[in-house]
């Protein structure tokens, strides 16, 4: 069953720019702050798999590197097993000293940093490489595709497919991959275990007959599959 939340879609011929959208024309585009450039960094929340040093001050045989499991947690001595997924590094640290507290370390420093990132997005369909491929901090379709050496010749970049998952319900959202260049409308961001579809896929059919019923579209078409 599909059922359809918003309406959405298709790319100009020119640059138009969507309302809010600042233009600038013959000047230089205006260098970022240093707020922008921190706000471009989302907080990296540790998944399963993922791998995170830990230090503790003073006390090396608690410093290690771990595994996280599949179930989202660590392992540690005194510690014992530790909710790590869904945590950033410095929560998990924080964890960590709090447990290490309740066994009797007096005011442990603990310091966490991820060694390996195994989480990953999904890209296939009309890119130069699909296959799996690592994701941290902040990314954008644009920049996932990219990532995959840029759509090929082939591609039907008015049909590109996120599908995700959230609190268990599947979701399908169609982009137009035209119109985000010409800043029709956002550049819409991309989280660990999200599958992308460029071009011909089971997920240009699926929309298929919604896109042909349709006007013209401005926003992404987003669904839920059931």
């Amino acid at each position: 069953m599909l059922t359809l939340l918003v309406i959405g879609g298709c790319a100009r011929e020119k640059f138009e720019g969507r309302p809010g959208l600042q233009m600038v024309e013959n000047s230089t585009l205006p260098a970022p702050t240093r707020a922008d450039l921190v706000q471009l960094q989302r907080p990296y929340v540790i998944g399963p798999a993922d791998r995170v040093a830990i230090d503790v001050y003073g006390v090396p045989e608690l410093s290690r590197t771990v595994q996280v499991d599949t179930n989202g947690r660590i392992s540690l001595p005194l510690a014992g097993d530790i909710e790590a997924a869904g945590n950033t590094p410095a929560q998990l640290a924080g964890l960590i000293a709090a447990s290490l507290r309740q066994r009797y370390v007096r005011d442990p420093q603990v310091t966490v940093n991820v060694d390996t990132v195994n989480q990953m997005v999904t890209i296939d369909g009309q890119v130069a490489k699909p296959g799996l491929y690592p994701i941290s901090g902040q990314m954008t379709l644009m920049r996932v595709v990219a990532t995959a050496e840029g759509a090929t010749q082939y591609a039907d970049l008015n049909y590109i497919v996120v599908y995700r998952q959230v609190n268990g319900t599947q979701y399908a959202a169609l982009y137009d991959l035209r119109a985000i260049r010409d800043g029709i409308y956002p550049d819409p961001q991309i989280y660990p275990n999200d599958v992308v579809y460029v071009g011909e896929s089971r997920g240009r059919r699926l929309f298929s007959d919604i896109i042909a019923s349709s006007a013209l579209l401005s926003a992404p078409l987003i669904a839920i599959l059931r």
